[in-house]
């Protein structure tokens, strides 16, 4: 069962071990994986870690490690697709709100499986959209 979706920064910072990922964040993975739970990762996602990597921010081989991960049934972290019952939550998250479209597609995907989002991102923390950070 997916009970969250994990924004890119959470993913990466969990796939690489990164101490700027909040102990609530790594708590709630953890506590899903030893559920037998899962966290719902958008595809958006994956585009945004690509760019990242193009512009050296994480390494280029990021992409893979997760695309590897998602594979494997015993990971915590679950793809999710963009798709239209996503792109149908995304009006009710205003562009003024959350105005990055991965960071909306992301919260809206949060929306459309009635969980929180873990994220760290300001603006989808001060939206109504409910948070683990």
């Amino acid at each position: 069962m997916i009970v969250a979706i994990a924004d890119t920064h959470t993913v990466v910072w969990y796939l690489f071990r990164n101490p700027k990922l909040s102990a609530g964040a790594r708590q709630a993975i953890e506590q899903a994986f030893r559920a037998g739970d899962q966290i719902g990762v958008s595809s958006i996602s994956l585009a945004g870690m690509v760019y990242l990597s193009e512009k050296g921010h994480i390494p280029s081989t990021a992409v893979y490690d997760l695309i590897r991960h998602l594979l494997d049934p015993q990971y915590p972290l679950h793809e999710l697709p963009v798709d239209a019952s996503v792109a149908l939550q995304m009006p009710s998250i205003g562009r003024e709100e959350v105005p990055d479209m991965p960071d909306r597609i992301i919260a809206a995907t949060g929306l459309r499986y009635g969980v929180p989002v873990i994220s760290r991102d300001g603006k989808i923390r001060a939206s109504r959209i409910q948070t683990i950070w």
